[in-house]
């Protein structure tokens, strides 16, 4: 019994803990896609991007971990202003092959470019002393980098939560996702809104794909290796949809986990099962307008 009961613990930490990656990643496409309707592929480079980032800032600037994965994302949400206006935004309108094919291409563009600069081999990111061994709860200890990510996502999500819930931009950024036509007639300027929620977005999935690093890892293959998890929490979860993403990421997390963890070789079945049968029940995800 003591086995089961740890098994089900184990299971249902490092899901959380995966859970929460994939939220902060993941969020800022549902959103955009929410917004704006773009089918963005690339959203992983920008992640893939971050963890890149940190490792460079850390090895050769010696800067502290928090702080290059800090720095990290406000760079990344800079850069991702300018693929923005200068690609993106001549998109706008035009039909999902297009979009595809232009992101599914900056998707190749980001791995040869991280190959060429870091070279083919995965990097590692030195964790702080304070961030490795355990944490002892009393009933049992815990890795002390997952519980760290859990609590830094929880304050994240917590903190999306209270901006899209409660402030000014947050009910534009709703209104806009309804419906945007009526938010431009009141006078709402959903581009601008657009390139806010996409730079911050992009800042989000870069901070992930650095806190993410030991979970996921960081090699050239990311943006391709996790697009489809990242794609199925947005489908799953409802476009535009915060709590969406949220809810999406803890159940396909968790039930990865599980599967990982209970059937390794047929591991990828199960959350693909959840997928098809809550699209089946909800085709436009949990959360998302009918």
């Amino acid at each position: 019994m003591d086995l089961v009961l740890n098994a089900m613990v184990s299971i249902a930490f490092d899901g959380l803990s995966f859970a929460i990656l994939l939220f902060v990643i993941s969020v800022g496409l549902s959103v955009t896609m929410g917004l704006m309707g773009f089918v963005n592929l690339a959203h992983g480079a920008f992640a893939m991007v971050g963890g890149y980032v940190t490792v460079a800032l850390m090895t050769h600037a010696g800067m502290p971990f928090l702080a290059a994965v800090a720095l990290a994302a406000l760079g990344v949400a800079a850069l991702s202003v300018v693929f923005e206006r200068l690609l993106y935004a001549r998109f706008y309108g035009e039909d999902e092959l297009k979009q595809v094919l232009l992101t599914i291409g900056l998707v190749f563009m980001a791995v040869a470019g991280v190959t060429f600069v870091w070279g083919p081999n995965p990097q590692i990111i030195q964790t702080p002393d304070y961030l490795t061994g355990q944490i002892d709860f009393g009933f049992r200890k815990f890795p002390t980098y997952r519980v760290f990510l859990i609590v830094v996502g929880g304050a994240i999500a917590a903190a999306l939560f209270f901006g899209f819930d409660r402030t000014r931009i947050g009910a534009q950024i709703r209104a806009a996702v309804d419906n945007r036509q009526m938010a431009e007639s009141v006078g709402i300027n959903v581009g601008r809104l657009f390139t806010m929620t996409f730079a911050l977005g992009s800042g989000l999935a870069a901070a992930g794909g650095a806190l993410g690093s030991e979970i996921l890892g960081i090699q050239p293959t990311f943006a391709l290796d996790y697009l489809v998890f990242f794609l199925i929490v947005v489908a799953v979860g409802g476009l535009g949809s915060v709590r969406g993403a949220f809810v999406a990421a803890l159940l396909l997390g968790v039930i990865n986990n599980a599967g990982n963890y209970l059937y390794p070789e047929a591991s990828g079945f199960f959350i693909y099962v959840v997928v098809i049968a809550v699209l089946l029940w909800r085709p436009a995800g949990l959360y998302g307008k009918a």
